[in-house]
C-alpha cells in the first residue's frame, strides 16, 4: 500500500471522502480516522455538512478542527492537522440511529459532487461511506444501489455504458461475484457465457492498469457442487461456465475452472490465483467476510474513475457511540491510494 510520500511523489491529487448516511457510522469513522491516523494514511478530503460534524465530533469526545474547503486544491493551504471538508449545499440532521429521508439530497449530492471532481481530475479516487437505500427510496432514488447509481453518473456524464464489477478484497482473499443481488433461484437462468467472459475481461484489464499486476490469474468457480462433475450435478457448468473460460484462455487471460467451490478457498489453493470468479453474491462473500470480515474492501471495477468503499453497513445502532471499528474504512483508503498509483504509473508509461 502506498503512503502519503509515495502519493505527493507521483503528484496524485487527493481522495475523495463521501461520509454516507449521517444517521449511520460514516461520520463516526471518518472522523475517528483523522484523529487518530490522519499521518499514515494517504491525502483526503470529506464531503459532508460541516455543522452536523461538528456536531458528531462533539458527541463522540473528539477535538476536531475542521476546515471547510471550496475545492480540492485549496488543501495545500488548510492549517496544519485540520480535517478537510468540502460543505454539501444540502443539510444534513445530526441524529445517530435515526434515519430520516430529509437526508438524502445531502447524501446524493455528496455522491454527484465527489464523483464529477474524481471524472474532472481534481480527486485521483473515490471513497464511498455506506449508504441507507431505504432513506434513498423514500426520497425517490430509483437506482439498485450505490454501484449501480455510480455507473449512471459516469454514463450520463462521459456518453458511455460501463459494467460494474464489484470486487471484495482484503488480506487473504480476492473475490468477485459475476451475479449479485438477485435471488438464488434466479442465479442459474442469469448467467450466460457473455457475462462471465465480460466479468473476467473487466477484472483481467483492473488488475493490470489499477493494480499493476501485468498477468493476474482468475480461478473461476463451478456453480453446482463439484463443479457439476461434468454434467452429473446440473448442466451449467460444462455449458455455460467452461465456454466462457475457453474463450478468455484463447484472448490471452489466464482464467482456469470451473473449480468445486468448496476446495477454492483453503490456504494452499488461495496462493495459485490472484482473484476468485464466483458464480452468485455469498459464494463470493461468505469466504472473503469469514476470512477478514473487517479488512475486506469493496472496490467497483470496469468504471472510469477508482472507487472502494468499506465492506460493512451503516450500522446505525452503534452510531455515535464511539465503537464503530474503522479497519475496513482505513483498508478503503488504502486501496484507492494504491490503485490510482498503479493507474497514474500505467498511463504515464503507456504516454496517456
Amino acid at each position: 500500500m502506498s503512503s502519503p510520500a509515495t502519493q505527493a511523489s507521483t503528484n496524485l491529487a487527493p481522495i475523495a471522502v463521501t461520509v454516507g448516511e449521517p444517521s449511520g457510522v460514516g461520520p463516526d469513522i471518518a472522523l475517528a480516522i483523522h484523529v487518530h491516523h490522519r499521518n499514515d494514511l494517504p491525502l483526503f478530503f470529506l464531503l459532508a455538512d460541516p455543522v452536523m460534524l461538528a456536531k458528531r465530533a462533539n458527541r463522540l469526545g473528539y477535538d476536531v478542527d475542521i476546515h471547510t474547503i471550496a475545492t480540492p486544491s485549496e488543501m495545500a493551504a488548510i492549517r496544519p492537522g485540520a480535517l478537510a471538508v468540502l460543505p454539501l449545499v444540502n443539510r444534513h440532521l445530526e441524529a445517530p440511529g435515526v434515519v430520516d429521508p430529509v437526508n438524502a439530497a445531502g447524501t446524493i449530492e455528496a455522491i454527484d459532487r465527489a464523483t464529477a471532481l474524481v471524472l474532472e481530475g481534481q480527486a485521483s479516487a473515490l471513497v464511498t461511506g455506506p449508504i441507507d437505500k431505504k432513506a434513498l427510496y423514500d426520497f425517490g432514488f430509483r437506482h439498485p444501489g450505490h454501484t449501480e447509481y455510480l455507473a449512471d453518473l459516469c454514463g450520463r456524464r462521459l456518453g458511455a455504458s460501463f459494467t460494474p464489477v464489484m470486487l471484495l478484497t482484503g488480506p487473504e482473499l480476492s473475490c468477485v461475484p459475476v451475479t449479485i443481488h438477485i435471488p438464488i433461484a434466479a442465479v442459474p437462468g442469469s448467467l450466460t457465457a457473455e457475462l462471465i467472459e465480460t466479468t473476467c475481461r473487466i477484472v483481467a484489464a483492473d488488475y493490470r492498469e489499477r493494480l499493476g499486476i501485468p498477468a493476474p490469474r482468475l480461478a473461476v468457480s463451478g456453480l453446482n457442487p463439484h463443479a457439476g462433475e461434468k454434467g452429473a450435478i446440473g448442466s451449467e457448468d460444462e455449458a455455460v461456465i467452461r465456454p466462457a473460460i475457453a474463450r478468455l484462455r484463447a484472448a490471452g487471460i489466464d482464467a482456469f475452472g470451473p473449480l468445486p467451490a468448496d476446495t477454492m478457498f483453503h490456504p494452499e489453493a488461495r496462493r495459485g490465483y490472484d482473484v476468485a470468479i464466483c458464480m452468485y453474491h455469498d459464494q463470493a462473500l461468505i469466504p472473503a467476510k469469514t476470512l477478514a470480515f473487517d479488512q475486506t474492501v469493496n472496490a467497483t471495477l470496469g468504471l472510469p474513475i477508482i472507487r472502494t468503499s468499506p465492506d460493512h453497513g451503516t450500522a446505525s445502532d452503534i452510531a455515535g457511540t464511539g465503537k464503530a471499528r474503522a479497519d475496513s474504512f482505513i483498508a478503503a483508503l488504502r486501496l484507492a491510494d494504491r490503485m490510482a498509483t498503479a493507474a497514474a504509473v500505467a498511463s504515464t508509461a503507456t504516454g496517456a
